[in-house]
């Protein structure tokens, strides 16, 4: 290639920023003296005064971009983007029992909602029915209680399940959640076929950030890979895994860690199919990924295109796939959780729109938007009707889904990719020293570097290096705007009630014979290795309930403590 820029001009440039800095500068920071002059990424990268052409030396345009929908996909995977489709907008959404969250998801539908998205409640995301000793206060609180098919029966009331795409946030579980979802499915008379969605099931990201584990680390990923292995051969529409950053983002960990464990997992899962004996152009194209969009705008969408790169080069490079569609890293996006504050709460709708557009201007293939009053509690239908609405202004009024990655060709967006992936890569090298990503947890190694992480970021905003408005900078008495929040109201203890006459209806009413031997199956097949997802489908067509499916399996695999990391 041709020299990208004159040299003099480039000089030229910055002696006209030097003198503009030593003279204007000065007499503004006297003006706003609460102007933080820590001018890095919140992943640390330094940031420069300005960017030209200098900082792209070598910059191969074929290389590093393409074309939209051509490797390495930096520019996205589709070549028409959002001006074929726009992204699935789809809304994190589920609180009390399946009544409610079925009020909810067609409150959302009903609004514009293109995908669904489920939360459960912490009872279901550990395996643990509502009568356990264990589930008592937390039945429904941070999300929908799902004990049974026929709760999910109920959830799913009046909503075609061959219509619409279901996203289910749940990790270990995630078998027994899926052949709910499915034999529901097929009561509606819809075929596999047509079945589309994803399960989260994504194992190890549960022992670095978010915690809710059952199984110990190799029992956990053999469960899931079961899962994948499963709905690959079965479930040509589901995606079975949801390869996720956003759970060690909002534990702490920055913009590039978030990316390179992110990565480092999935490589983990595709060794782990292909020592199944799968061809990597089977599964791979039914891979997808869950980021944070985090509220430094720029870091964000360059760590987007940053991940497309890098996973393209993974599969193509690293696994030998072959087909173009197996080298596309597919995401689903969530406004950054964390960012939001319980001072000023009105300012959080501002937060996500910058996150969303940074999601947006990143690529992603669908979105969910933060509600502004999530500091307090499950959303309430007003607040997330703003967070959807949010979305839809980005499409349809800004005009940034116009045209295919706006950004690219800037020099400064193209060098902090080109940062962001460096960077990234350097702590891939590590975790592949260990062995790969299964043994680097199993040594703390992420974990340690999120909890740093978290702690530096901390330190930062206490010390006045990171601002955050209303909590640091521009702080006001803010207790009649945080009663001006309406939130939302339900009856848990009802809620919790009602669920455990369910469940208890549930066992009374089955097959005993039916359920003990499916069970007992299920057990067998564990102790067997062999693939557990028949069995569990099998025992939740006999009504068995989630606890008693997780307990089944528990006795075989164990549980999982964690050993205290410093």
């Amino acid at each position: 290639m041709g020299e990208l820029y004159n040299k003099d001009e480039v000089e030229k440039i910055r002696k006209h920023i030097d003198k503009w800095e030593s003279d204007v500068v000065p007499q503004w920071l006297k003006r706003v003296p609460e102007r933080s002059n820590n001018f890095t990424t919140l992943s640390g990268i330094p940031i420069k005064r300005v960017y030209t052409p200098a900082d792209l030396n070598n910059f191969d345009y074929e290389e590093k971009l393409g074309l939209p929908g051509e490797y390495p996909f930096t520019r996205g995977i589709h070549a028409t983007m959002y001006r074929a489709r726009l992204w699935t907008m789809r809304m994190f959404s589920g609180y009390g029992g399946p009544e409610e969250t079925n009020r909810r998801l067609k409150f959302l539908i009903e609004h514009g909602e293109t995908g669904l998205s489920l939360a459960f409640d912490y009872p279901t995301l550990v395996g643990v029915d509502p009568d356990d000793p264990m589930a008592e206060g937390e039945v429904g609180i941070v999300g929908v209680s799902v004990p049974t098919v026929v709760d999910m029966e109920v959830v799913f009331n009046g909503i075609d399940m061959g219509s619409v795409t279901t996203n289910m946030t749940i990790n270990p579980p995630a078998p027994v959640l899926l052949s709910f979802y499915v034999a529901v499915a097929e009561k509606q008379g819809v075929p596999y076929n047509k079945i589309g969605g994803t399960t989260q099931n994504d194992p190890l990201k549960e022992f670095i950030a978010q915690k809710s584990y059952v199984f110990p680390p190799e029992p956990a990923v053999k469960v899931a890979m079961d899962l994948i292995e499963w709905s690959v051969k079965n479930l040509p529409l589901w995606n079975p895994i949801s390869i996720s950053g956003y759970h060690i983002r909002e534990a702490g960990a920055t913009a590039v860690q978030e990316l390179a464990f992110t990565l480092a997992d999935g490589i983990e899962y595709v060794r782990q199919l292909k020592a199944r004996g799968l061809d990597v152009d089977e599964f791979a194209p039914r891979l997808s990924f869950f980021f944070d969009a985090h509220i430094n705008f720029f870091e964000e969408t360059a760590k987007f295109r940053a991940a497309r790169r890098m996973w393209a080069k993974i599969m193509r490079d690293w696994f030998g796939a072959k087909k173009p569609r197996s080298w596309w890293l597919r995401f689903h996006t969530q406004t950054a959780g964390v960012s939001l504050t319980a001072q000023q709460p009105w300012n959080n709708i501002v937060r996500t729109a910058i996150e969303a557009l940074a999601a947006v201007l990143g690529g992603t293939q669908s979105l969910h938007t933060n509600s502004f009053d999530e500091p307090f509690r499950v959303p309430s239908e007003f607040a997330a009707k703003i967070a959807l609405r949010t979305q839809q202004i980005i499409a349809y009024e800004t005009g940034v889904a116009d045209t295919i990655d706006p950004l690219a060709g800037s020099y400064y967006v193209e060098w902090l990719t080109d940062q962001i992936e460096e960077e990234a890569w350097k702590y891939i090298d590590r975790i592949e020293r260990m062995g790969g990503m299964l043994e680097a947890v199993k040594k703390g190694f992420p974990q340690r570097e999120v909890a740093d992480a978290a702690y530096r970021f901390q330190k930062d905003v206490e010390d006045g290096r990171r601002f955050i408005v209303g909590v640091n900078i521009f702080v006001e008495n803010e207790v009649e705007d945080i009663r001006k929040v309406p939130l939302l109201e339900f009856d848990q203890k009802g809620i919790e009630e009602r669920q455990r006459k369910r469940i208890a209806q549930v066992r009374s009413s089955r097959d005993q014979q039916r359920w003990s031997r499916a069970l007992d199956e299920l057990r067998k097949a564990a102790e067997r290795g062999d693939n557990i997802m028949p069995y569990v489908l099998q025992a939740v067509k006999a009504y068995a309930t989630l606890g008693e499916i997780m307990n089944t399996l528990k006795e075989v695999y164990g549980t999982y403590v964690e050993p205290p990391i410093y």
